[in-house]
């Protein structure tokens, strides 16, 4: 065989070895079941849009940061993004998310990001199951209107996590209307779903 017909077999060789990775790689990604992340939210609330962004995030999509202003009612005070970590953003993106679902009474996004067994605690000291509490933001006995999220502090540490920072809440609390101020840590526990939260972790 002349050296010219036995290179041309030599990069026929080749094409095919490439032929068939390329095939096998998107038989993979098909099995695999990837699909690309919704990128067209119109129509969707704050809330809706905001869980949408974290499922992409999620399933390893190349999306743009956390955008924090899709909440409407919630501000985020002091907050140096650009010094977080991606999973403190997260984290920090998940307690935005409850807070917009705080002011609009959905009820059901503040039950898929709050344990079962969560226990909220007053200014007075008064102590409510969580779905006491949730009864009281539906029926209007806690109005919400908006939350500031002043200095957040977010720390991580493995599947637990904390929130500390200072609440700055505009609210009609069974009767008073005002502004608020509460000083407080919110405890985040890492599930299957993603960061959830949970009362003080004993440790």
């Amino acid at each position: 065989m002349s050296r010219n017909k036995q290179t041309k077999k030599q990069t026929f060789c080749v094409l095919i070895m490439f032929a068939i990775f390329f095939m096998f790689t998107a038989c993979s990604l098909e099995k695999e079941g990837l699909q690309e992340p919704v990128t067209d939210m119109s129509g969707l609330s704050d809330t809706e849009s905001a869980q949408v962004e974290v499922t992409n995030r999620q399933e390893g999509e190349l999306m743009q940061e956390f955008d924090f202003s899709v909440f409407s009612n919630v501000e985020l005070i002091g907050a140096d993004l650009s010094a977080m970590s991606g999973e403190q953003t997260e984290i920090l993106y998940r307690q935005a998310m409850y807070c917009q679902a705080m002011t609009v009474a959905d009820i059901d996004t503040m039950r898929e990001l709050v344990s079962e067994d969560m226990v909220f605690t007053h200014m007075s000291g008064r102590q409510q199951t969580r779905e006491e509490y949730f009864a009281d933001v539906k029926d209007g006995s806690l109005r919400y209107f908006t939350i500031g999220i002043d200095s957040p502090l977010v720390e991580v540490d493995g599947d637990f996590a904390s929130v500390t920072y200072t609440s700055v809440l505009n609210a009609n609390a069974y009767g008073a209307r005002g502004t608020y101020r509460m000083g407080g840590t919110h405890w985040f526990e890492k599930r299957e779903d993603g960061w959830f939260l949970i009362n003080a972790p004993d440790r």
